[in-house]
């Protein structure tokens, strides 16, 4: 009576059972973890990509093409103020001849004393054209060079005339009774100059293209 009492429907599951239903998703669990890593890398591989292709260019930017330079000093007044911020076209000069009225980045000549790495002036004479001042005005080959960038009542110190080299530049700065310049250095090397500002980024209420 005991073995007819017994029902083979109702078997209680053991614990083999219990884990069968779960094994399944043991292989997709492990899948997606993988994925994810996966994932993961190939990210932090993109992001490094851009970061370093984004240094490049912008060293490649800097080196041949544009770079910001501040104005350290009150010699460009009132054209440049001191702590203005401009831009500077390093390819210019590539392309075309330095002209007169340029307002030109250089390195400092070895023989100035100021303690600054760069320069900034406005080209006044140009390869093989005699330079001099008097009667207030500074005169280029015998004619007065109109400078309309200069503010009415400019004081203009006379100097005896100066030939300038072949290879070489008379740069002056804007504030005429304020700046250390080829009056005092004397002309600077083309070669030297690196590059012509092109436009003035900061103050932004003070934005201008030259």
């Amino acid at each position: 009576m005991e073995q007819g009492s017994e029902d083979p429907g109702n078997d209680e599951p053991g614990p083999e059972r219990d884990s069968a239903p779960d094994s399944p998703d043991r292989p997709d669990r492990a899948a997606r973890l993988r994925q994810r890593r996966r994932r993961g890398v190939r990210q932090t591989i993109e992001w490094v990509i851009l970061i370093g292709g984004a240094l490049l260019v912008a060293l490649i930017v800097k080196t041949f093409l544009f770079q910001a330079f501040y104005i350290p000093s009150d010699s460009m007044v009132p054209t440049l103020k001191r702590h203005d911020r401009v831009l500077v076209n390093k390819l210019s000069y590539k392309l075309h001849a330095v002209h007169r009225g340029d307002i030109v980045v250089f390195k400092k000549p070895p023989k100035e004393s100021l303690d600054i790495k760069d320069l900034v002036k406005r080209v006044v004479g140009l390869p093989g054209e005699t330079v001099e001042a008097h009667d207030n005005h500074v005169y280029v080959n015998g004619k007065q060079l109109k400078e309309s960038y200069l503010p009415v009542g400019t004081v203009q110190r006379a100097f005896s005339p100066q030939t300038v080299p072949r290879d070489s530049i008379w740069v002056m700065g804007d504030n005429r009774e304020g700046s250390e310049d080829s009056r005092v250095f004397g002309p600077i090397k083309k070669s030297s100059i690196v590059g012509r500002v092109f436009v003035r980024i900061w103050p932004l209420n003070r934005l201008h293209f030259f």
